[in-house]
């Protein structure tokens, strides 16, 4: 997750569309991810965790920042 946090960090990411399908994210992941996405607001539109074993609780951060209005996502997948 952190090479991937990096990565979205970079000012030269223009990655739109994230799919972590089945990937086994945890609580600290989504924290991650979440805090990278809030940092640098980037150009992802879409992000799929569908397959992932999160709970409600633990998708409260992304829920949260896709209504930011300086977060560019519009599509957020996590249940199957």
């Amino acid at each position: 997750m952190k090479l991937l946090c990096d990565f979205l960090l970079s000012p030269n990411c223009r990655l739109e569309t994230l799919r972590l399908r089945n990937s086994w994210l945890s609580e600290i992941s989504c924290a991650s991810l979440s805090s990278t996405l809030k940092s640098n607001p980037s150009h992802l539109r879409e992000l799929d965790l569908i397959g992932n074993k999160l709970k409600d609780s633990d998708m409260k951060l992304l829920c949260d920042l896709k209504e930011s209005p300086h977060c560019r996502l519009e599509t957020l997948r996590w249940k199957d």
